[in-house]
């Protein structure tokens, strides 16, 4: 796919901005102000307590579908930066952690919704709406946005710098049709992404049917059966032995003395993964309230808090430096079982309800593991050949799985440039779609 498909305007004529080019001939350039009202409302402090607001923060909007979600509380309960208050035709742009391009259209909002203080709410005068929030996330324009950002953690840029961008100005009508073009091309977009990323859920789906599938039924489908006195894995190949994970694993802990000027890079375990992801580093000042630990190659770790949703990974080489924190416990293994083996254990759907069971709380919510409960109970154990050759046979199928993940996601990520590319273009005049918006 290729904006080039669509044609040029007839004339171009410089817009006097460098970085923006030339612009259709009949089209103007004006500072975004001059084009409509910033922060015109804000929910004053003597609010009844009781009110109940609906709430927008940054991390509630996606850069491409907008608003993903919403919170509700009382006024009084709120965070403080709940003062925003939009209406219909408003375009929210996010002022604070800019690199996240939180942008959105409000479109026929609850009467009492607001956003945080960390967004611009932009009011257009003379722009439709529509057209307004496509220009104001085309790359020309977010890329200003962060460039004129300052700070690094949380790069913020103040509304009335924002609003002194200059931005391309066709004429009202032709600004309808732009954006009912980019309304219809758009949504066919997002439609093949929607499928696209369901074919990537059914992908993970069948990753885990496929371990599940190995740790309970071994090599031979025809196996007979034995009971597990496990309460989530209740049969096993009948050769095979049933054991308490306290066997076969044993709690390692390597303190380290922490530095308070020295950075680390602290693990996370990224949750339904396969394995250990890098964290931004931290300084060992932000670690001082924290039990810290080295850890090595061949450990087995977990997150306490996300266990249940198969938060387990083992140290490889690319970790080597890093620390892990009291959220992740290590544990080496004994001589009776595969590594690789027992990770698939506790990522399959069993080892997962079983990490389930020993969290209590509510689902969804920050659940920490119960170890020493945890590790009374049983898994499957086949014999240490058939483990090896059970996760050569899974490692097999897994690559096949994950070449196809990659061809999806890279269909994915072609469809968001494309995207991106079109509404860059459309907005800023490269292509002329007055006669496609029928």
């Amino acid at each position: 796919m290729s904006v080039r498909q669509f044609r040029p305007y007839p004339d171009y004529r410089g817009s006097g901005v460098e970085w923006l080019g030339e612009i259709p001939a009949h089209w103007e350039v004006k500072r975004l102000k001059h084009l409509s009202s910033v922060d015109d409302e804000s929910l004053p402090e003597d609010t009844d307590p009781e009110l109940e607001i609906i709430y927008v923060d940054i991390g509630n909007v996606d850069a491409s579908a907008g608003i993903a979600a919403k919170e509700r509380y009382s006024f009084s309960t709120a965070p403080s930066r709940a003062r925003r208050v939009v209406r219909h035709g408003d375009v929210i742009v996010s002022t604070v952690r800019t690199y996240l391009k939180a942008i959105a259209a409000i479109v026929d909002p609850e009467p009492n919704l607001d956003v945080s203080t960390g967004f611009a709410v932009i009011r257009p005068r003379l722009l439709d709406f529509r057209f307004a929030a496509y220009a104001l996330r085309a790359p020309y324009f977010v890329d200003r946005v962060v460039a004129h950002s300052v700070g690094v953690s949380y790069p913020t840029i103040n509304a009335t710098e924002m609003a002194c961008f200059p931005i391309v100005f066709p004429a009202l009508e032709e600004q309808h049709a732009i954006a009912a073009f980019l309304d219809r091309e758009t949504s066919k977009i997002d439609a093949l992404v929607a499928k696209k990323e369901r074919l990537i859920e059914l992908l993970q789906e069948k990753r885990t049917s496929l371990i599940s599938h190995a740790v309970t039924k071994g090599l031979d489908p025809n196996f007979g059966a034995a009971k597990v006195g496990s309460a989530s894995f209740s049969e096993m190949p009948d050769h095979w032995e049933s054991r308490k994970l306290r066997r076969l694993i044993r709690r390692v802990i390597r303190p380290l003395v922490i530095e308070p000027n020295t950075e680390y890079r602290e693990i996370g375990i990224r949750s339904w993964g396969k394995g250990i992801f890098h964290k931004d580093p931290v300084r060992g000042a932000l670690l001082e309230d924290k039990s810290v630990y080295y850890i090595e190659p061949g450990d087995f770790v977990l997150n306490i808090v996300f266990a249940w949703e198969g938060a387990v990974a083992v140290v490889s080489e690319r970790e080597v430096g890093m620390v892990a924190s009291h959220r992740f416990p290590t544990f080496r293994h004994s001589g009776e079982v595969d590594l690789d083996y027992l990770l698939m254990v506790l990522q399959s759907e069993q080892g997962r309800a079983l990490m389930a069971i020993n969290s209590p709380g509510a689902a969804g919510r920050n659940r920490t593991i119960r170890l020493a409960q945890f590790f009374d109970e049983e898994i499957p154990l086949p014999p240490l050949t058939d483990q090896h050759e059970i996760v050569r046979k899974f490692r097999h199928e897994e690559r096949r799985n994950d070449a196809l993940l990659a061809k999806v996601r890279e269909a994915i990520e072609r469809l968001k440039e494309y995207r991106t590319a079109l509404i860059s273009a459309a907005v800023t005049g490269k292509i002329d779609v007055r006669g496609e918006a029928q």
